[in-house]
């Protein structure tokens, strides 16, 4: 019996496990300093510690540097918009924009987000992996509705994707920001998609 505890020690992995409880009170220390208008730049590792309650090295065991930490921190943020179900392209669009516009209604979200990115150039790397890890996902979850709905008739054959995105996204980023407080929201998404639909469909064929 001995032998065998011996054995199974032997087989584990050096090092302390890593507790999910520390990881989440450092992603959300990191967020709450970004929150409080701390840019990238500025954020140290000595006051994400101090403020989640942890030494320095239990960062370290799970991030290597500050930019890895505020990427997974800022894609905390991001969820992955749903899998499309099958249905319509125009359902799966609108349930793409409705993510974004339930993002667009949290202050906190936005003011991270807008803080950490204002760094982008500074952080280049930062920028890059945050796009990897949650932007990309998302692109081509929409990109592969695009497609489905270009092989099914539903969308014009030539569509320009990355436009057809840039249109959607850009739209709806625009509208929830600067509308009147007093402007309806609710239908938001399907008006932006049915808009957009009436240049993404196939036009009618010339007599």
């Amino acid at each position: 019996m001995k032998t065998q505890q011996t054995a199974e020690m032997a087989a584990r992995p050096a090092g302390r496990p890593r507790s999910e409880k520390a990881e989440r009170s450092i992603i959300e220390a990191t967020l709450e300093l970004l929150g409080e208008g701390i840019g990238v730049s500025e954020l140290s590792i000595e006051s994400i510690a101090g403020r989640a309650g942890v030494g320095k090295t239990t960062i370290y065991r799970r991030w290597s540097n500050k930019e890895d930490l505020v990427v997974d921190a800022l894609a905390t943020l991001k969820p992955p918009i749903p899998l499309p179900q099958g249905g319509t392209v125009r359902d799966d669009l609108v349930t793409y924009l409705r993510v974004i516009q339930e993002e667009s209604r949290h202050h906190r979200t936005r003011c991270i987000m807008n803080i950490a990115m204002s760094d982008s150039e500074r952080h280049p790397r930062l920028a890059e992996r945050f796009r990897e890890l949650a932007v990309e996902p998302r692109k081509a979850v929409v990109t592969a509705v695009l497609r489905r709905g270009m092989e099914t008739g539903e969308l014009r054959a030539d569509l320009d994707l990355d436009m057809a995105l840039a249109l959607l996204s850009g739209a709806m980023i625009w509208l929830t920001k600067w509308s009147h407080a007093g402007d309806s929201q609710a239908d938001l998404p399907e008006r932006i998609v049915d808009e957009a639909l009436k240049g993404f469909r196939p036009r009618p064929s010339e007599p």
